[in-house]
């Protein structure tokens, strides 16, 4: 007898039930929607779901200047992710970036307004896409 097993043989037959379930059920369904929203943004506006997440978490904070270690804290991205999304702002003259006079080591973001006229543009896709995929039906393919 053989050891080897099928693809076949290694998919489950039966559901996840309870925590598992639930847990496995919230993953496909933030997948979908940020699928969705990557989509989306970048075919229409040209800018990546996570930087429209740190564009709008800029508006939200309705500061002049949003200290990078603050925005880190209030997002969902690793301390890495937003450096990298941050950059590709700045890069796009959407934020700019200075650094505090007071702390050397600290950081500040600040939106340009050309960073809010892409947000304005964006902002209805993104509601959009979030209103329409917030059930899960839509796949990203």
């Amino acid at each position: 007898m053989s050891n080897v097993s099928t693809p076949d043989a290694a998919r489950r037959t039966v559901a996840p039930t309870g925590l598992v379930g639930e847990w496995r059920e919230l993953l496909d369904r933030h997948a979908a929607v940020s699928c969705a929203l990557e989509k989306a943004l970048q075919g229409q506006h040209e800018i990546g779901l996570s930087e429209f997440e740190t564009l709008d978490r800029l508006i939200d904070a309705q500061c002049g200047n949003y200290r990078m270690s603050d925005l880190a804290n209030d997002i969902y991205l690793s301390q890495s992710a937003l450096s990298r999304a941050v950059a590709r702002l700045e890069r796009d003259g959407l934020v700019s970036r200075t650094m505090c006079a007071e702390d050397r080591r600290a950081i500040f973001v600040c939106l340009t307004d050309k960073g809010r006229e892409v947000y304005e543009h964006a902002l209805p896709t993104h509601r959009a896409i979030l209103e329409n995929t917030w059930d899960g039906s839509p796949r990203c393919t």
